[in-house]
């Protein structure tokens, strides 16, 4: 066979290989497609076509697992500014109770254009730049706020002393992800327990792309001044993986962080902490977590709980061991969140809870012994609004001090619980007593010295 028909011949091959491919793909393409035409088309009433792919798109990710989903256009802007940790506004929480009412100012940031323009809590947005948005959906109204870092909004609000006219100019608005226990008169954060000063505290909201920055500043302002830390990622649910990991190597210097594994139990990763700490290893650390503290969270936990680093105190995490990636859709306006890989903690525990599993059965991360302090609701919903004051001064100086107590300790049975925990360890030991001249047994040598053990 002469060279040029074997080319020939080949090339036919590659063609046909390619078109049987493409026909495997469009064909289910084509299917959808169909069906959304149909309905289209057919169906008693008009339906919206970006409702129906959504919907299409929520079914066949709903059968996969809890943290697989799609993501359309309007709700991946705002994950990726969660993510990036900033976005283009004013700098406002909003939140609108009933639908058709007016979206109203949970509070303006902290140094936002907002604060500065005069915005307050409680404010109701009436109109922006003149048009009447008081009946607008909170998603509206939002978008309206949104626009290039340097314009301005023009916008009326309306609160108890009648509608006021502000001029906001909108500006890079960046989201804190390290947090500490209150604010000094410049409005930093001190990363250290008011009533306790010598226990650094430190909270995580989140683990997005500025999270280890701003918690290694945080820990080298703190240049280890401090008797013990208490690291809090109660309510955290979470964030990036590998912001998790480098958390993680902020506090051990050896011994594996986390491992992930792909479809077949296959080991994709293993991260192993680098020599170092940002923090003496000799400092006490206890975690605080509750059912909130998912994924990244509990990777951090368990990691520092199994290399005997860090106590664990509060109650269960949730248990959320997957990974997710996401992969983007319509060039870039939309996304497909999807579960790639199940990570696992250093002792090869896996996290997750599955479907079905019990309170008997191994997941998430457990507090140590001695350590379990359960909270109801009532006292849930006082440590968050406590959170909220610390970090906007501005509802404080409105709302004073929860049902009249001053000390976070007195609301926060967890926390306290870690500060008694702390205290007992960074207490020194106690000196052998002298009885007619014979020195009795150390008290330290007759018990067993306290250590940091992983829960059973």
């Amino acid at each position: 066979m002469s060279p040029k028909n074997l080319n020939i011949i080949l090339l036919a091959c590659s063609l046909s290989l390619l078109c049987y491919l493409t026909h495997r793909r469009a064909r289910t393409a084509m299917m959808v497609g169909d069906a959304l035409e149909l309905i289209n088309n057919f169906y008693v009433d008009p339906v919206d076509r970006d409702d129906l792919l959504t919907a299409a798109m929520n079914g066949m990710t709903g059968m996969l697992d809890d943290h697989s989903s799609f993501i359309p256009s309007g709700a991946y802007e705002s994950f990726q500014d969660s993510i990036n940790q900033e976005f283009a506004g004013i700098g406002i929480f909003v939140e609108q109770r009933e639908p058709g009412q007016p979206v109203r100012v949970r509070t303006p940031l902290v140094r936002s254009p907002a604060l500065k323009a005069g915005i307050l809590p409680n404010d109701e947005i009436i109109e922006v730049d003149g048009e009447d948005v008081s009946a607008m959906s909170l998603r509206e109204v939002s978008n309206r706020l949104k626009g290039p870092v340097g314009t301005s909004v023009d916008l009326v609000v309306r609160r108890d002393t009648g509608s006021v006219s502000l001029t906001v100019n909108r500006a890079t608005i960046e989201l804190e992800s390290v947090v500490g226990d209150h604010r000094d008169q410049d409005n930093q954060w001190v990363y250290r327990l008011a009533q306790h000063p010598e226990i650094a505290y430190i909270r995580l909201m989140g683990f997005g792309e500025k999270t280890v920055a701003e918690l290694r500043k945080a820990l080298l302002d703190l240049d280890n001044n401090f008797g013990a830390l208490v690291l809090d990622v109660r309510g955290n649910s979470g964030g990036l993986l590998y912001a998790a990991r480098d958390v993680c190597d902020m506090f051990i210097d050896r011994g594996r962080i986390v491992s992930t594994r792909v479809r077949g139990g296959r080991i994709e990763e293993v991260y192993n902490a680098n020599s170092g700490t940002l923090v003496d290893n000799s400092k006490p650390m206890v975690i605080l977590i509750d059912g909130d503290s998912a994924s990244a969270s509990e990777i951090v936990a368990a990691c520092l709980q199994d290399n005997r680093r860090a106590l664990i105190a509060g109650t269960r995490s949730y248990g959320k061991g997957t990974v997710q990636n996401i992969l983007p859709l319509q060039f870039g306006r939309s996304a497909l969140r999807l579960t790639v890989a199940r990570y696992f903690r250093p002792n090869d525990k896996n996290i997750h809870r599955v479907r079905g599993a019990t309170e008997d059965d191994d997941w998430g991360v457990i507090p140590d012994q001695g350590l379990l302090v359960e909270i109801d609701r009532d006292t849930r919903l006082k440590i968050e609004k406590l959170w909220e004051q610390a970090s906007y001064p501005i509802l404080a100086s409105e709302s004073g001090p929860i049902d009249g107590e001053a000390d976070v300790l007195d609301v926060d049975p967890q926390l306290r619980r870690a500060v008694e925990e702390l205290l007992d360890q960074m207490a020194p030991p106690r000196q052998p007593e002298v009885d007619g001249g014979n020195q009795l047994q150390d008290t330290k040598e007759s018990q067993p010295e306290k250590s940091i053990k992983p829960a059973a």
